[in-house]
């Protein structure tokens, strides 16, 4: 029965000999844990007072061998033979005494007996396979005699009792028979055949009797059948009860053999084990006492967790407050969890958490508020320095609220400082115009009180210095803005730099060095053995994970009170006495709260949200400045700012818009919108003034021609070297120059009228406004242009459409008007290009589509000069018209007709000799003789004068010599061919 579980070794098969034994090879991997349950004695033994007992409180085997008898067994053998509870009843000897969890429980498989599968009967089952079917086949053939005579003496019986069985009605054979049921108790006992309504009858006393003696003789065949049953298995009962004396023999013998063994055990335990034990259980004894002194002090450590954090909010320590409250918690939650003093502590650390969230968005805000407020000009950009002892200055007080408000993830504080600093951008417009109104005697600040109506009572040269105060000040507030976020962008590129450091950190600590492993393995070494003794389960290594988790233990308490919670108190106490920590401390425990560390794209997000302040800076301060423009503007007075006034409006606005990009990085749009705006109204006025200007002159002009004063003449000297501007205003001097007759332009004369020599000085005013407004250059070269053809077409109107008549009450347009007209017109078409080139140099190469009108113009003003010079022929067209119809070919000669002609040519020669260049006079008498050649043929031809030598001829060609002689004396056109022979009609 229990050879199973102590069998002795077994010889490995194979090579190896017969006195080597077979030890079973040990799964690689680890073993499964399962749980142990300890086992009561089976010989439970009774108290003895004065002895002490082992480490474990189970019962001893060594000290109370003798005391034990059979009958202190709890239950007898037949009772543990006849449990009803089990169905197998050899498989229940002990559940009675070491429980019924007994036969159930997994036992590990010895080491040492081997794996028996069905391949190491091979061999026996082939050899004996042959054997086998031989001996059923005889087994078949011959059977036994006293097989078969049991076999049919048993099958008589059973077919005998069988039969008697079969007497006994099925219903008492149910398994389900009861009765208390009715139905059951009538089938049987049937009480109707009893007579109920009388007394008793002689008949239902047979009945009763006859009953009675069938429900007796069903029991004796019930009872024979069992005794038949027994007498068959009797053989099987009686050696039952012999291997029960056999297995009392061998408990007795057990007994006497563990006596044997508690006696020595008992020596061994008094001489070998007590001491050693009782050295282990004070060396225990001590440790616990250890690790419970450890425990209280950072119980007291703990406990003085609140005044602590009070004591570093005073000094604005909000990272080392944070960095204590995490630690406490975390200590709460691992090392004294479970505390009952402790319980409420968690709670309170998580509302003193939210309240120093909000005492840090509050000092935020705080410092923003105050920071933007301060004054721009008398104190610096961030405060570094501090007055009184022990304080901390503006900067560490920002850097700390920076590495606090990161540290609980706290990212949106840039809009608390996005808030306040457009409250202080509203703020400043208003003190630098209450400032300024002070100085203003005729400004009623109780009457005026709106800040817009004040400014457009002011002069320009004050609202101008106005302006420049404002800009000035939105200049310092950006550089204190700027200076604020790079101190708040190196803390957030302090973080990053830090996050990188201890990821690598932990990527190295994830490998660990040879000399850690050694000292942990000498280590385990060391308490494996009093790990051993004193674990109570079965396995050693068990023991030895029990060891190691007990030393890590006891390490990671002593870091924790070591390198946490000692050294925030420390550092709050070197804050009380004097001490302020430095942003590398903050980093540091900054990096302590892994768990709350913003990721580095978080962090990143903070960075380009810096930037993106600074740009919104920026777009405020521009979109304030735009706020006292439009304000200044609402009346109109920008548009009747004079040229000059407006150009140092728009440099100022120009030197701003420059600085802000330069500080900021950020092109802001609003403010040189609002200029640009004002600018267009202001070319728009300035257009509509040299407009007007130039029309009153055209209106006024009487068409002859001017004197040039050494001041245009100088311009004009200027446009040729390059310089298109206004030369600055000379005051009069006795040594000034006198006027010219003529405008001496690149080597030419030009004589013109007074208003085109104010036409050069407006279209260079106009040309001075794109130097100093770059912005408005389309604009005014739009406007330009509508200004020169203005000139063409008025002028046209004046001059060639004899508008003057009326304008000016000339009495004739002459044919000096005409030619003084065409070349104050050529003056202007030689400005043309130098004009184009300079605003092409003002444009972007997008922009150069607009440089077509000036081509369009030139082909106007080409026109109106080429209309000029068809009037002079047609001028001199209709006078030849007039006299040469009243030529006849008659003494004296040269006739009259010719004379006037002659003296006709003389007089428009005179007109225009001095106004016009050489080359444009010869061409003109050119056309003008062709009409005289055309009107003279055709008088001829009236006349019917021929070609033919004869009186008529003859008085022609005196004549026509005489006009030919007299046409080439005139100066300039000496060399002119006048080719008269075309007037002559072919002799019929």
């Amino acid at each position: 029965m229990a050879s199973s579980h102590s069998s002795s070794p077994v010889p490995r098969p194979g090579s190896g000999g017969r006195d080597r034994f077979y030890h079973k090879d040990r799964d690689p991997s680890p073993p499964r844990c399962r749980p142990v349950r300890s086992l009561p004695d089976v010989c439970p033994k009774e108290p003895t007072a004065g002895e002490g007992r082992g480490l474990c409180d189970g019962p001893s085997v060594v000290a109370e061998h003798d005391r034990w008898t059979v009958y202190s067994s709890k239950v007898n053998l037949p009772a543990a033979l006849n449990d009803p509870r089990l169905a197998k009843r050899e498989s229940d000897f002990f559940t009675k005494t070491w429980g019924l969890d007994f036969a159930e429980t997994e036992v590990m498989p010895s080491f040492y007996l081997p794996n028996i599968t069905r391949e190491h009967f091979g061999p026996y089952l082939q050899e004996m396979a042959q054997r086998e079917r031989i001996h059923e086949r005889c087994k078949t053939i011959c059977p036994n005699k006293d097989d078969v005579d049991a076999v049919s003496s048993i099958t008589t019986n059973h077919d005998k009792s069988r039969a008697e069985l079969e007497q006994v009605p099925k219903i008492f054979m149910k398994p389900d028979f009861a009765l208390e049921d009715p139905a059951t108790f009538n089938t049987v006992l049937p009480w109707s055949h009893f007579n109920s309504a009388g007394g008793k009858s002689s008949r239902d006393v047979a009945s009763s009797k006859l009953l009675q003696e069938k429900l007796s003789h069903y029991l004796d065949v019930v009872e024979v059948s069992i005794a038949r049953q027994i007498s068959l298995r009797s053989e099987a009962f009686f050696h039952a009860m012999s291997s029960q004396h056999e297995l009392q023999d061998r408990l007795q013998e057990t007994q006497r053999a563990v006596a044997i063994l508690r006696g020595r055990t008992a020596a061994m335990d008094r001489v070998m084990c007590q001491g050693p034990l009782r050295a282990l259980r004070t060396a225990l004894t001590r440790n616990n006492c250890v690790k419970l002194h450890n425990k209280l002090k950072l119980m007291a450590a703990v406990h003085q967790t609140q005044p602590t954090v009070q004591l570093l909010l005073s000094t604005s320590e909000f990272v080392g407050a944070l960095e204590l409250i995490a630690t406490t918690k975390e200590v709460l939650q691992q090392e004294l969890q479970g505390i009952h003093s402790f319980r409420h502590l968690g709670s309170q650390l998580c509302e003193l958490e939210k309240l120093i969230d909000k005492m840090m968005v509050e000092d935020f805000s705080m410092y923003a508020r105050s920071d933007l407020n301060r004054s721009l000009r008398e104190e610096p950009q961030v405060l570094e320095k501090v007055h009184k002892p022990n304080a901390v200055s503006e900067k560490e007080r920002l850097e700390s609220l920076v590495f606090g408000l990161l540290r609980q993830r706290k990212l949106d504080f840039l809009d608390i400082y996005s808030d306040e600093m457009i409250l202080a951008a509203k703020t400043i417009v208003s003190q630098c115009v209450a400032e300024s109104v002070l100085y203003i005697e005729e400004i009623d600040t109780e009457v005026v009180t709106k800040l817009a109506d004040q400014m457009r009572l002011m002069t320009f040269p004050q609202w101008f210095e106005l302006l420049k105060i404002v800009f000035e000040t939105f200049i310092l507030f950006l550089q204190r803005i700027k200076a604020t976020l790079n101190v708040i962008r190196n803390v957030v590129l302090e973080v990053l730099d830090s996050n990188q450091k201890n990821r690598l950190l932990e990527e190295a600590s994830l490998r660990p060095s040879g000399q850690e492993s050694s000292r942990g393995s000498s280590f385990l070494q060391g308490e494996a053995e009093l790990a051993y003794l004193t674990h109570e389960g079965l396995f050693i290594s068990d023991a030895l994970n029990e060891a190691q988790q007990q030393h890590v233990a006891v390490q990671d308490q002593s870091s924790v009170v070591g390198s946490r919670i000692q050294p925030t108190r420390t550092e709050a106490a070197g804050s009380e006495s004097g001490t302020t920590e430095t942003s590398v401390s903050s980093e540091q425990s900054f990096m302590s709260g892994e768990n709350m560390m913003p990721t580095d794209l978080e962090l990143n997000r903070v960075i380009s949200s810096i930037q993106e302040l600074l740009h919104v800076a920026s777009d405020v301060s521009h979109d304030r400045c735009v706020k006292v423009l439009t304000a200044r503007a609402k009346d109109g007075s920008l548009e009747r700012l004079s040229s000059a006034e407006f150009v140092c409006l728009s440099q100022a606005v120009e030197g701003f818009v420059r600085d802000t990009e330069e500080l900021c990085d950020r092109h802001s749009v609003s403010l040189r919108g609002a200029l640009q705006s004002q600018a267009n109204r202001f070319v728009h006025r300035f257009h509509e003034e040299r407009k007007t200007k130039l029309s009153l002159l055209l209106d006024n002009e009487r068409w002859k021609q001017a004197e040039v004063p050494a001041e245009f003449q100088d311009l004009v000297n200027s446009i040729a070297d390059g310089r298109i501007t206004l030369p600055e205003r000379k005051t009069p001097g006795p040594d000034d120059r006198k006027p010219t007759e003529f405008l001496l332009v690149s080597g030419q004369k030009y004589a013109v009228v007074g208003t085109v020599l104010l036409l050069i000085r407006i279209f260079l005013e106009y040309c001075q406004c794109v130097n100093d407004i770059p912005s408005i250059a389309t604009d005014m070269l739009t406007r330009l242009s509508d200004l020169l053809k203005h000139f063409n077409s008025r002028s046209c109107q004046l001059v060639l459409g004899a508008g003057a008549l009326q304008v000016v009450g000339l009495k004739t347009i002459t044919t000096k008007n005409l030619a003084l007209a065409s070349r104050c017109l050529q003056l202007v078409v030689h400005y043309i290009p130098i004009i184009r080139a300079h605003f092409e140099t003002k444009l972007q190469p997008k922009q150069f589509s607009v440089l077509r009108h000036f081509d369009h113009i030139t082909k106007d003003y080409n026109d109106h000069i080429a209309e000029i010079s068809a009037k002079l022929v047609a001028i001199m067209d209709s006078l030849f018209e007039k006299v040469l119809s009243k030529y006849e070919v008659k003494a004296p000669m040269p006739s009259a007709c010719f004379r006037n002609v002659c003296k006709q040519m003389a007089k428009m020669h005179e007109a225009i000799y001095e106004l016009l260049p050489e080359e444009q006079t010869q061409m003109l008498f050119l056309r003008i003789n062709t009409s005289y050649k055309m009107h003279l043929k055709r008088q001829l031809a009236r006349l019917g004068v021929v070609n033919d030598g004869g009186p008529q001829h003859g008085l022609v060609v005196v004549d026509v010599a005489f006009y030919t002689e007299n046409v080439q004396a005139l100066k300039s056109l000496e060399r002119l061919d006048l080719n008269m022979a075309e007037i002559w009609e072919q002799k019929r």
